[in-house]
């Protein structure tokens, strides 16, 4: 006797999440407030294939995204595509080939769907929804106050106030300059302490000591003396890395700020974080700091990057991330077209919702239910609920046969305000009672004067 086939798991790919009809409500506010609040500030919606060329973010997210995070595959053409795992290079890719066409400035956002072979853990999956805006064309620093200021709306329409959430703000284009100018390392290495930098929270002190050393060391042909020393002290892997901690521990930017040389002070990248956070903290923004550390782990950001973060110890993780990229578009062929932009996912969206206590109440699926009494009276309940919902009202009809009480449950049960029930003597009379399930209030009108709205019923 032929063994049974083997039952299918019905569970969903580790890391992914089914969205049952609570979920995909939540889901349907969350995108509602990000879709509200970016255009809002004019910003248009776009989209694109989840499938990209692998090459894409070979050259410009970064290896260890390509290499270790991406669900990459070869296809039948024996072309290497990549599932996306971000959006920035998508739409860098989308205005390059349009440029010629588009008015500058674009202010632009999307909601696309991006997966990463990551492990799943609190606020991380393999595959989530993420908000993305970017403006284009904007050289000035109104382009990052502007994007800041709308990552700050929708974390206050999340329901947050300002002291449940800080925005962090540094300059990628400084700390190459301090990094590169003062310490003298190559590109290749400045690249290294950049990301260890982006993982300092992460790691122990000493273990990070110990791996900006050794980076410092294996560097130390072209070293400087740290901090623009005296030509005549001899370059130092272990003073170079006390004079970076030295640095990445002040703190604030005050304090910062007087560690460095004086001619560092004329540097671009100082001026342009003075100028965000004097630029938020006009519109009323006060919740904002520089924070050293931040770095952003992709490679093509190339001056200021900020992260919102939330507060709570119990969800206490950045949930926004963005910055300047000016020279993506370049990588296409294309001039360089100035660019500013973040991400904000729909896992950490819920996360943070949750955790203040602002979980969207799940939407009842209709406004109205039809009850039906005999078989014989589904054609007229059917009726009645087209009329209704020409007039813009929602409504579902029960069909199951049920007894009365078990289908008017039913409805309550789903979150439906209010019943009609419908049987022999309502299809005779052509009069109808409109059933409040919450106060128990009935009201009874022809069916021909049904309301346009479930609320003009009350």
């Amino acid at each position: 006797m032929a063994d049974k086939a083997k039952k299918l798991n019905t569970e969903a790919y580790k890391g992914v999440r089914d969205f049952f009809p609570k979920d995909m409500s939540v889901e349907k506010s969350i995108f509602g407030i990000w879709r509200n609040v970016a255009e809002k500030y004019g910003y248009e919606e776009y989209g694109a294939s989840v499938l990209e060329p692998a090459e894409l973010y070979r050259a410009k997210s970064g290896e260890e995204i390509v290499n270790e995070q991406t669900y990459t595959f070869t296809d039948r053409g024996d072309r290497e595509v990549t599932l996306r795992p971000e959006m920035t290079p998508t739409v860098a890719r989308m205005v390059a080939a349009r440029k010629r066409e588009l008015v500058f400035p674009l202010r632009w956002y999307s909601i696309p769907n991006l997966f990463r072979y990551e492990q799943p853990q609190r606020g991380r999956v393999r595959e989530h929804w993420q908000l993305n805006v970017d403006i284009f064309g904007i050289n000035s620093i109104n382009a990052e106050i502007e994007v800041i200021n709308i990552a700050y709306d929708i974390m206050r329409s999340y329901g947050l106030k300002n002291t449940d959430f800080e925005i962090r703000v540094n300059s990628r284009r400084l700390m190459n300059y301090i990094i590169g100018e003062f310490f003298g390392t190559d590109e290749v290495s400045i690249k290294k302490i950049t990301k260890l930098i982006d993982k300092k929270d992460k790691m122990q002190p000493e273990l990070f000591s110990i791996a900006v050393r050794d980076v410092f060391f294996s560097a130390r042909d072209t070293i400087k003396n740290p901090m623009g020393g005296s030509s005549s002290e001899a370059p130092s892997p272990d003073a170079a890395t006390d004079g970076l901690l030295t640095l990445l521990n002040s703190g604030n930017f005050a304090e910062f700020a007087s560690r460095l040389p004086q001619t560092v002070d004329e540097h671009v990248g100082l001026k342009e974080v003075r100028e965000v956070i004097a630029g938020l903290e006009n519109l009323g923004i006060t919740n904002v700091r520089f924070d050293q550390t931040l770095m952003r782990g992709f490679d093509y950001y190339t001056g200021i990057v900020f992260e919102v973060f939330d507060l709570n110890p119990a969800n206490r993780r950045a949930v926004f991330g963005g910055g300047r990229y000016d020279d993506l578009l370049a990588l296409f062929g294309n001039e360089k077209v100035s660019g500013v932009g973040f991400g904000a996912g729909d896992v950490t969206a819920r996360d943070i919702m949750e955790t203040y206590g602002r979980l969207p109440v799940c939407a009842a699926p209709a406004e109205i239910a039809i009850c039906i009494v005999g078989e014989q009276n589904i054609p007229y309940a059917m009726d009645v609920a087209q009329e209704l919902r020409e007039k813009g009202t929602r409504v579902m009809v029960d069909f199951s046969g049920k007894k009365l009480g078990d289908q008017i449950s039913n409805a309550d049960k789903r979150g439906v305000a209010k019943v009609i029930c419908i049987g022999d003597e309502e299809v005779k009379t052509g009069k109808l009672i409109i059933k409040d399930l919450q106060s128990g209030n009935e009201m009874e009108m022809a069916a021909d004067k049904l309301p346009g709205t479930v609320d003009e019923s009350r």
